[in-house]
C-alpha cells in the first residue's frame, strides 16, 4: 500500500498535468508552491473527520485546512468538548490534532474563494477516496456546508441521498450511511462504510446558521464516539 507521502506526491503530479483554477498570488505571497496540496491536518488514527469545501488564504499561510475564521470556530468547540474548557490560546488549540483530521473536497485554494466546479472535484476525487479508505482509520465525518456534504452523493443512491437532504433542518440532527470506494495501485476496488453527519457552514456570511452553529456542532459531537 502506498504511503501518505506518496499520495500527496501523486496529487501534486496530477495538479501539474493540466491547469485548473488556483489562487497563485496567495501561494506566491507566502513563497509556497501552488501545486503542493494541503491535504489534511491531524491524526490518521483518529475516528472523526471534519470535511470542508476548499482552502482559504489563512489555510494556505498556515499549511492546514480549516484554520481561518470558520475553521477556528470548529477547532474551539472541538477543544471545549474534549477538555471541558474554552480557550483562545492557539497553542492549546493545536492539541486537537491528536483526536481528529481536517480535510477538504479539493486540497487547493480557488481564486476569489469561489467553489471548485464538479470537473475539478472529480479530478481529485480518486485521491480523496484513497485518503479516506487507505490512510485514515476512522469512519465518522462531519461535513461543513452543502458543497462538502454533496461530495458524498456519489456513494449513495440518488433517491436515498435526496430524501435525506430534503428533510430541512432536521437533517442537521441526523446522519446518513454511505460506502466509500477506492482503487489501489493494482486496480483492485476497496470499500469502506462511513457515517456522514451534515452541518451548515460556520461562515459569518451564513447568517441563518452562524449563531446557531456552535450548539449544532455540540449536539453532533454528543452523538459521535471519538
Amino acid at each position: 500500500m502506498q504511503t501518505i507521502e506518496k499520495l500527496i506526491d501523486d496529487i501534486q503530479k496530477e495538479a501539474q498535468k493540466k491547469e485548473f483554477p488556483l489562487d497563485i498570488p496567495v501561494y506566491e505571497s507566502v513563497e509556497k508552491e501552488p501545486t503542493k496540496p494541503i491535504l489534511y491536518f491531524g491524526n490518521l488514527k483518529s475516528n472523526i473527520c471534519f470535511f470542508g469545501r476548499d482552502l482559504g488564504r489563512d489555510e494556505v499561510i498556515a499549511g492546514q485546512p480549516l484554520i481561518g475564521a470558520s475553521g477556528t470556530i470548529v477547532r474551539k468547540i472541538f477543544y471545549e468538548t474534549i477538555y471541558g474548557e474554552e480557550t483562545e490560546n492557539k497553542e492549546k488549540l493545536q492539541r486537537i490534532k491528536d483526536r481528529l483530521i481536517l480535510t477538504n473536497t479539493v486540497p487547493y485554494k480557488p481564486p476569489e474563494n469561489k467553489a471548485y466546479g464538479i470537473r475539478v472535484k472529480n479530478r481529485f476525487r480518486p485521491f480523496l477516496e484513497q485518503f479516506f479508505v487507505f490512510h485514515w482509520q476512522g469512519n465518522q465525518i462531519i461535513t461543513l456546508g452543502t458543497e462538502a456534504f454533496k461530495w458524498f452523493e456519489h456513494y449513495s443512491t440518488k433517491e436515498e441521498f435526496n430524501a435525506f437532504w430534503e428533510q430541512g433542518d432536521r437533517r442537521y440532527q441526523k446522519h446518513i450511511q454511505i460506502t466509500l470506494t477506492a482503487t489501489d495501485e493494482t486496480g483492485e476496488i476497496h470499500q469502506k462504510p462511513m457515517t456522514i453527519f451534515p452541518l451548515p457552514h460556520p461562515s459569518p456570511l451564513n447568517q441563518k446558521y452562524y449563531n446557531l452553529f456552535p450548539a449544532m456542532l455540540r449536539y453532533t459531537l454528543s452523538q459521535i464516539e471519538f
